[in-house]
C-alpha cells in the first residue's frame, strides 16, 4: 500500500490551521482546487494491539487514510466509506473532531481524481460529509471558515463534470446541501463565463474587506452544465440543488430563476415536476421575484396535462408576489382557465384567496370592476356558476383579509352579498380558520343584511367577535333585503338539503328497527320537500337538488330490495319484482355517474359503492350467479382503487371487505347468507359537498306535428321527421342517440355534435332523421327520446343492440309520441 496520511495531533486545530492556502495553482485551479488543510507528516501506521479494536476515531482514521491509498480500487472506495462512516459518529466540536475532519478533507481531495468511478463517488460522498460537519461547528462570523466552506464548494464542483454519472449526481446532490457559500461563488456557479477578479481587491464578508483568496474557474457554469446533461438524473439533482442554494442570495435566485424557467420545457416529466419544486422552495424561502417575461409560462403550467404540474404551479402562483396589476389579473384569469378545464379540482379556491390576500390594492381593483359588472347586469341578477363569476368573487372578498392594513381598501358591500351563495367555497378556502356559520354572519354583515344575528369574524384581526344587530328603519333595509333575497334562499336550501341528509341518514338506521313502510314514509317526505325546493332553484344549486332526488330514489329501491331480501319470499313477492327494483336502482345509479358533471371524488365515490350494492344484490338472487355479474363487480372495484389511490378518500369498510372477498375468490360457490354479511356492511355517508354540478340534459320538439296534426308517410317507405333539439353540458367526449320505438322495433340514430352549434354549456339545432321503416298500416304512433351511452362500462346488464349503443344508455329527454297516417287515409 502507498503512504498515508495522519493525524498531526490529537489537539484541538486553531482557526489558524485550518485556513485555506494562499492561492491555488494555475493549472489545479481549472479541475479542482487544492487541499485547504496544512501538510501533515507521511509516518508508518501502528498497527492495533493484539486482540484489540479501534474504539476512538484517533485510532481508527489512520489505518483507513492508508487503505484509500491502497492498490486494489473497492479498498480504496471501502476505506472512504469507512471514513464517512466515522466522520459521522464524530462530534462538532473537539478537538478530536477537528483532527478528524481535517484529514478527512485531505484524504477525499486525493481520492477525487482516482481513476476508478467508485473510488471517486466515495470521495464526492466524504467530501459533502465534511461541509456538512464543518458548517456544524463554525461559528458563523468566522470568515477564515466561511472561506473553507467556499473551497470545498469549489472542489465538489470540479467533480459535477465528472465523467461518470453517478458522480455528477452525487457531486451536485451535495452542493445542494451546503449551509453556507459567499455570492461570488455561486453567482460564478451559473455564468460559464469566468469572472474577472482584481487581485489588489478582496471580498467583503460581514462589513470586512478580505484578500481574494480563491480562484473561480472549476466552479464556472456549472449548473449551466448541469441542466444540459444528457440524463435526466443530473438534470433532476440540479434543478434541486439550484432550489435550495437560491436562499443564500438575491441575485443568484434571480438569476437561477432563467434557468429553471428554461427547464420548464425540458423532455422528462420528473425534470419538471423537480423543476416546479425547486422554485416552490424559492417562494417558500421568499427569494422567488416573478417577472411579466416568465407570467406565460406559469400560465401554460396551469392547463399542463399532468396534475401534479398543475398542483405545483398553482401553489408557487399562491405565494410569489406580483409586481403589476396586470401581472396580477393574467395569474387570475390563468386560474379561471384552470378551474373552466378541471373542474373537479376544487383547490384552486384556496389559491384564488391566497392570490387576492397577498395582494391586496389589487383586489380591492378587481372586486371594484365586479362591483359595477353586477350593478349593470340585467334585473341586478348575475350567473354565479360562470367560473369566472365565482373566481373573482372568492378574489374580492379575499382584499380584507390582506396584510395591506395600512392601506384604506373599502369593498362594496354588493360583493360579499353574491359571496353569500358561495359559503362553502369561501370556507375551504380559509381551510379551518373558520366555521361556516360565523362566516356566514360575516358575510351577511358586509352584505348589510343586519338583520342576521349571530357571531362574526373580524377580517382585521383574524378573530370572532360578537356584534348586535343595529336598529334600522325599514325603508333604509328595503333595497338590501331585496337584493339579499335570493342569496339567503341559496343558503336556506343549502340548509334544507344538509337536513334532508340527516333525515335519510337516519332513516336508514331504521331498517332493521321497524317496518318498511314508516321508512318510506320518512323518504316520501324528503322527495315531496326536495321536489319542491327544485321547482324553485336552478343553475349549479338546482343541479345538486336533483343529484340529490336521485339519490334518494336510490336509497328507496335499496330498502325496498333489502326487505324483499330478508323476508325471502318469492311466493308473495315474486322473482318479477325484485328485477324491476333492481333494473331501476341501475337506472338511478346511471343517471347519478353520467346526468352530472363536476361531480367530486368523494361523491364519486358513493355513487361507485352504490353500483357496488348493486351487483351484490344480483348475486345474492338464485341463479345469477354469472360472469358478466362478476365481471362488473371487479370494474367498480378497480374504479375505487383508483379514486382512492392518492388518498384523498378511503375505501369503506363495506368496499374493502367486498374487495378482499372477490380476491379470495369468495363468489365463486358462495352461498346467499354469506353475501348479506357482505350487505350488512353498507351504509349511507352524509354528503353537504356535491361539488358545482351541472345538470347534462336535452329537450326534444317535433317540428309541425302533434295528434291533431299527424305526419303523413307511405306505407313501407321510409318517412322523414323534424326535430329540434337543445342540449346543456354537453361536451365532445358524450356519445348521442336518438332512439324511435315503433311497436316491438327499435332504431337508434348516432347525433354528430359538429352538426350543433353553441357551446358546451348549451347547443341546439334543427335535424331530418328518417325512420327506416314503416309499418304497413292506416296510421301508427313512435315513441323517440335522447339517450346517451354510460361511461361507467360494466354498472348495468343493458346491453346495447339494433346498431345502437354499444353499451348501457341513460335518457336525456323526455319520451315524445309522434303520430303518423298513411297518405291512403287523407
Amino acid at each position: 500500500m502507498g503512504d498515508s496520511h495522519l493525524l498531526s495531533g490529537a489537539a484541538s486545530p486553531s482557526p489558524s490551521s485550518l485556513k485555506p492556502p494562499g492561492a491555488v495553482t494555475d493549472d489545479l485551479a481549472a479541475s479542482v482546487p487544492g487541499s485547504s488543510f496544512a501538510e501533515r507528516p507521511r509516518v508508518v501506521p501502528e498497527p492495533p494491539a493484539p486482540g484489540g479494536s479501534f474504539s476512538d476515531p484517533e485510532a481508527e482514521v489512520p489505518a483507513l487514510v492508508s487503505m484509500a491509498g491502497g492498490l486494489y480500487p473497492l479498498a480504496r472506495a471501502g476505506a472512504l466509506r469507512g471514513l464517512a462512516a466515522v466522520l459521522e459518529k464524530a462530534g462538532t466540536s473537539g478537538g478530536v473532531a477537528g483532527g478528524v475532519l481535517e484529514c478527512c478533507h485531505g484524504c477525499a481531495v486525493e481520492r477525487m481524481r482516482d481513476e476508478d468511478e467508485g473510488v471517486r463517488f466515495a470521495a464526492v460522498r466524504l467530501l459533502g460529509l465534511c461541509a456538512v460537519k464543518l458548517a456544524a461547528r463554525v461559528d458563523p462570523d468566522a470568515n477564515c471558515y466561511g472561506d473553507q466552506l467556499d473551497m470545498i464548494f469549489l472542489q465538489l464542483s470540479s467533480m459535477a463534470r465528472d465523467m461518470c454519472t453517478k458522480v455528477r449526481i452525487e457531486a451536485f446532490g451535495a452542493l445542494g446541501k451546503m449551509s453556507r457559500v459567499s455570492e461570488g461563488v455561486l453567482l460564478q456557479s451559473l455564468s460559464k463565463k469566468v469572472i474577472k477578479t482584481d487581485a489588489s481587491s478582496g471580498s467583503i464578508i460581514n462589513g470586512k474587506k478580505l484578500p481574494p483568496k480563491l480562484k473561480l474557474p472549476c466552479a464556472a457554469g456549472i449548473f449551466a452544465h448541469g441542466i444540459e446533461d444528457e440524463f435526466y438524473q443530473v438534470r433532476t439533482v440540479a434543478c434541486k440543488s439550484l432550489g435550495a442554494l437560491a436562499k443564500f442570495s438575491t441575485q443568484f435566485a434571480q438569476k437561477a430563476l432563467d434557468l429553471l424557467m428554461d427547464m420548464m420545457n425540458d423532455d422528462t416529466e420528473a425534470v419538471r415536476l423537480q423543476t416546479l419544486q425547486a422554485l416552490l422552495d424559492m417562494a417558500t424561502y421568499g427569494c422567488l421575484s416573478v417577472q411579466e417575461k416568465h407570467m406565460h409560462m406559469f400560465l401554460g403550467l396551469l392547463v399542463d396535462a399532468n396534475v401534479l404540474i398543475r398542483d405545483a404551479a398553482r401553489k408557487i402562483l399562491g405565494l410569489v408576489n406580483l409586481p403589476k396589476l396586470q401581472m396580477f389579473k393574467s395569474a387570475v384569469d390563468g386560474l379561471i382557465s384552470s378551474m373552466e378545464k378541471y373542474p373537479e379540482e376544487q383547490d384552486i379556491y384556496g389559491v384564488l384567496f391566497s392570490i387576492g390576500k397577498n395582494h391586496g390594492s389589487f383586489s380591492a381593483n378587481i372586486a371594484k370592476h365586479l362591483a359595477k359588472e353586477i350593478s349593470m347586469a340585467s334585473d341586478g341578477e348575475l350567473i354565479l356558476d360562470k367560473p369566472r363569476i365565482k373566481a373573482l368573487l372568492i378574489v374580492s372578498i379575499s382584499t380584507p383579509f390582506s396584510d395591506d392594513k395600512h392601506k384604506k381598501l373599502d369593498i362594496p358591500s354588493i360583493i360579499f352579498l353574491h359571496a353569500v351563495p358561495l359559503l362553502w367555497k369561501v370556507s375551504c378556502a380559509l381551510g379551518k380558520v373558520v366555521n361556516q356559520d360565523s362566516l356566514l354572519s360575516y358575510l351577511c354583515r358586509k352584505g348589510g343584511m343586519l338583520f342576521w344575528e349571530n357571531s362574526s369574524l373580524s377580517a382585521e384581526s383574524g378573530e370572532f367577535e360578537g356584534f348586535s344587530v343595529e336598529t334600522m328603519e325599514i325603508g333604509s333595509c328595503t333595497e338590501n333585503t331585496a337584493k339579499a333575497t335570493k342569496c339567503l334562499d341559496e343558503v336556506l336550501i343549502i340548509r334544507s338539503m344538509k337536513s334532508i341528509l340527516e333525515t335519510m341518514e337516519g332513516a336508514w338506521t331504521m331498517r332493521k328497527l321497524c317496518n318498511v313502510s314508516e321508512i318510506q314514509t320518512v323518504l316520501r317526505t324528503c322527495k315531496g320537500e326536495l321536489k319542491i325546493l327544485v321547482e324553485k332553484s336552478s343553475g349549479s344549486t338546482g343541479a345538486s337538488l336533483s343529484f340529490l332526488c336521485e339519490y334518494l330514489d336510490a336509497v328507496w329501491f335499496i330498502v325496498e330490495i333489502w326487505q324483499l331480501l330478508r323476508l325471502n319470499n318469492s311466493y308473495v313477492f315474486g322473482q318479477t319484482s325484485l328485477d324491476i327494483l333492481l333494473e331501476k336502482l341501475d337506472m338511478s345509479v346511471r343517471r347519478m355517474a353520467c346526468c352530472y358533471a363536476g361531480l367530486t371524488r368523494e361523491v364519486e365515490v358513493q355513487v361507485l359503492e352504490l353500483a357496488l350494492l348493486s351487483n351484490l344484490f344480483r348475486l345474492s338472487m338464485i341463479g345469477i350467479h354469472s360472469k358478466v355479474v362478476l365481471d362488473k363487480l371487479l370494474w367498480v372495484i378497480n374504479r375505487l382503487e383508483v379514486l382512492c389511490a392518492d388518498g384523498s378518500c378511503e375505501l369503506s369498510d363495506f368496499s374493502r371487505e367486498t374487495k378482499k372477498a372477490f380476491d379470495d375468490n369468495f363468489f365463486g360457490s358462495t352461498r346467499t347468507g354469506d353475501i348479506c354479511t357482505l350487505l350488512e356492511l353498507f351504509c349511507l355517508k352524509r354528503t353537504t359537498d356535491f361539488g358545482m354540478l351541472k345538470a347534462v340534459r336535452a329537450e326534444l320538439h317535433v317540428c309541425d306535428s302533434d295528434s291533431e296534426n299527424p305526419l303523413s308517410y307511405i306505407c313501407g317507405l321510409p318517412v322523414g321527421v323534424s326535430f329540434n333539439i337543445s342540449m346543456w353540458n354537453i361536451c365532445s367526449r358524450h356519445r348521442l342517440w336518438l332512439r324511435m320505438i315503433v311497436g316491438e322495433s327499435i332504431q337508434h340514430t348516432f347525433l354528430e355534435l359538429s352538426c350543433f352549434e353553441g357551446n358546451e354549456e348549451v347547443k341546439s339545432c334543427s335535424i331530418v332523421v328518417p325512420l327506416d321503416a314503416t309499418p304497413m298500416a292506416c296510421s301508427f304512433s313512435m315513441r323517440v327520446c335522447l339517450v346517451m351511452e354510460c361511461p361507467y362500462r360494466g354498472i348495468s346488464t343493458h346491453q346495447g343492440g339494433h346498431g345502437g349503443p354499444r353499451d348501457c344508455v341513460v335518457q336525456l329527454s323526455d319520451e315524445l309520441d309522434v303520430y303518423f297516417v298513411s297518405t291512403e287515409q287523407r
